[in-house]
């Protein structure tokens, strides 16, 4: 089946909010004041619930069901397979591989979005023991599953990015440290991810992201040295 350039006809994944004093990119934005407190400070009442996991640094990619079809697609929506990037169409490769995993998790109209660290882009992952992929979300158009229901769905298919809290408000610097001793094997950290579930619906996503962090100093057209792969087949 032939897909059109956009199948889902939107990006595969949105941008996420920065919390306060986190690293800020070209046309990045930053959660309003009042969402950053129930985050990190202070919840509205007991049905706000707050979960952060480590934020990985790779390639957002997604794996949509569309029509009874596996479709590999970049954070932008495009087919991965079209891409002039080695990475995403390896990714497309790998989920052809693995297509008997995507089709267990996956409902039609759904797609699993995650991070794909094939190739190293601020961060080194040493992924000797581990996956290139990490999954985070399932979604339908803008709408998310609710982190129980997602992470009943991939428990024993897929790895996901460590869970550092799940409760009440934390702050990001309760969270880095937790995420000392839970993060993937690699560099230093690049983040977290904040999610604020209410009465069984996603409300918000907001990230913080090291200030010294800088984006993308392992990819050949930044840094004008060779690529970094943090993980190449051997098919």
């Amino acid at each position: 089946m032939t897909f059109p350039t956009k199948p889902l006809n939107q990006k595969a994944y949105g941008s996420i909010g920065h919390l306060p004093n986190s690293r800020l990119g070209p046309g990045d934005h930053r959660v309003p004041d009042g969402q950053a407190k129930i985050c990190c400070v202070k919840t509205r009442d007991k049905h706000d619930r707050i979960i952060v996991q480590e934020k990985l640094d790779g390639s957002c990619v997604a794996v949509a069901l569309l029509d009874g079809v596996l479709v590999a697609l970049g954070r932008a929506g495009h087919p991965a397979i079209s891409s002039r990037y080695e990475q995403h169409r390896l990714f497309d490769q790998w989920v052809r591989m693995h297509e008997d995993r995507f089709r267990a998790v996956l409902r039609e109209g759904e797609r699993i979005v995650g991070e794909w660290l094939a190739l190293a882009h601020g961060t080194k992952y040493d992924l000797s023991e581990r996956e290139p992929f990490g999954a985070f979300d399932i979604m339908t158009g803008s709408t998310r599953l609710v982190f129980d229901e997602f992470t009943a769905r991939v428990q024993g298919v897929f790895e996901t990015p460590h869970l550092l809290h799940d409760g009440g408000p934390v702050t990001v610097e309760a969270a880095l440290a937790r995420h000392e001793t839970l993060r993937w094997p690699g560099e230093e950290l690049e983040g977290v991810v904040y999610r604020l579930e209410r009465k069984g619906e996603v409300e918000l996503l907001a990230k913080y992201v090291r200030p010294d962090k800088i984006d993308g100093k392992y990819l050949s057209d930044i840094s004008g040295q060779p690529e970094v792969w943090n993980w190449r087949p051997n098919w």
